[in-house]
């Protein structure tokens, strides 16, 4: 097992300043969150059981599950009904419509930042100010669960990095070194199919795996030109304009029509691009760190053989993509809230946070005051601290900008299967985002 017990706090530098939304962690002199629920609610009451949706990958059904099993060891009157959910497109309209008939469970683990906002919490979802831990929830995280004011979410997980696993034992027989540019990656692909290998895993079954390319880009948008997220929310940019925003779509067309693809990339499936990866059935997969958790489950003799590295960009030195956890969130309608919130208070905690690093694995910087990892993580783990040790990252779109359309990953299935064009893909989804911009009320649209 590569993790050890022995501790070292890593701090979460700001992620990047950009627009009005402040990246900046809080102050280490804040109090320390009580690692114990209250009791005062769960202890005295008849036995209750939460209901509880979650996507249905490894991670989150993992992280979920522990924190849940430990809940119910301090308090056995609280037992969890758990639910599992396709996560993309699919699963967004599962808990937007649950949410709107008012038949969402008593829990459920959802996105931060863009995808909160489209759920209208204000409307829909139950406040949390009022919990004793909220104030060891960094300001980083908060900003991403936050509207008008009022905080709905606690973080599950860690920040994550989007860019590129690779694996560490080709790249070691060809001679490989980790590009830092576009045209180097390009280079390394070329040698790698020289080599009669598989240069770029893509697994379009799973068609949010196919939006890496396009998302995990961004901070190289924000490293040319970091004014484009407000000026995108003020409809004063498109990914259709061209370079920097459009270069995502440009590199996924040009991976396909290189000829750089697993034959079987329309058909694999996240499960597989990451056994692909881990087991050198192929060098790259495009993907966020949360992955690390398959790799553990379902790999785990090649954990120390994939390593991590910031989607290359056109210049060199290319910044790390960075996205903030995903969110324990519950509905307003919930009958028992109080022991929802006593739960979520629970998960506030640094002791949690260790629950969730031997559930799945330190997989990066936790966003609670208090919470550290092992001095021993995984590579792709210390291939990405770095990016964060030297303030080389730049946030997501979806932390610095309300719009996200929801056909992104359909339209970036298309292009990395040569059925539309970069330039066609860039500009069907700036349609593609007006309908929420206006929904949101934005300005300009």
């Amino acid at each position: 097992m590569p993790f050890s017990h022995r501790r070292a706090a890593y701090g979460l530098p700001a992620l990047i300043a950009v627009s009005a939304l402040s990246l900046a962690a809080c102050s280490s002199g804040s109090s320390s969150p009580d690692s114990s629920s209250s009791g005062e609610t769960t202890d005295a009451m008849e036995p209750v059981e939460l209901s509880f949706l979650v996507d249905n990958t490894e991670t989150s059904v993992g992280v979920v599950n522990a924190l849940t099993a430990a809940y119910t060891a301090e308090h056995p009157n609280v037992t969890f009904a758990v639910e599992e959910r396709p996560g993309g497109g699919d699963g967004d309209n599962i808990v937007k419509t649950r949410l709107q008939t008012g038949e969402m469970s008593d829990l459920f683990f959802y996105n931060s930042g863009s995808l909160f906002q489209a759920l209208a919490p204000t409307r829909t979802l139950l406040p949390i100010d009022d919990l004793p831990n909220a104030g060891a929830i960094q300001d980083t995280f908060k900003a991403g669960v936050t509207a008008d004011g009022s905080l709905y979410g606690v973080p599950a997980g860690t920040a994550m990095g989007g860019g590129v696993m690779y694996n560490i034992p080709m790249y070691e027989e060809l001679g490989l070194e980790v590009p830092t540019s576009w045209d180097e990656f390009m280079d390394n692909n070329q040698a790698i199919l020289d080599a009669g290998k598989v240069p770029v895993i893509q697994t379009f079954a799973d068609t949010w795996t196919s939006q890496l390319f396009v998302l995990g880009d961004f901070a190289n948008v924000l490293k040319a030109d970091p004014e484009w997220a407000d000026k995108y929310t003020a409809n004063e940019a498109k990914y259709a304009d061209g370079s920097p925003a459009i270069d995502g779509f440009v590199h996924q067309q040009e991976v396909y029509e290189a000829g750089y693809l697993n034959e079987d990339f329309a058909s694999a499936t996240f499960a597989d691009g990451v056994r692909m990866v881990a087991q050198g059935e192929g060098a790259h997969y495009p993907m966020l760190t949360f992955a690390l958790a398959e790799v553990i489950a379902n790999s785990p003799d090649n954990v120390d053989d994939v390593g991590f590295f910031a989607l290359p960009g056109a210049s060199t030195d290319s910044p790390l993509t960075t996205w903030l956890g995903a969110g324990i969130y519950a509905p307003n309608t919930t009958e028992h809230a109080d022991v929802v919130k006593d739960f979520m208070n629970f998960v506030a905690t640094p002791e949690a946070c260790d629950i969730q690093t031997e559930a799945v694995g330190a997989q990066g910087p936790y966003f609670v005051d208090g919470c550290t990892l092992p001095d021993d993580v995984p590579q792709m783990v210390a291939d990405m601290l770095p990016y964060f040790d030297a303030n080389n990252t730049g946030p997501a779109l979806e932390f610095v900008s309300p719009i996200k359309g929801p056909a992104l990953e359909q339209i970036t299935v298309e292009v990395g299967s040569g059925i539309r064009t970069a330039e066609d893909g860039a500009a069907l989804y700036d349609q593609d985002v007006e309908k929420q911009a206006q929904q949101l009320g934005l300005e300009g649209w």
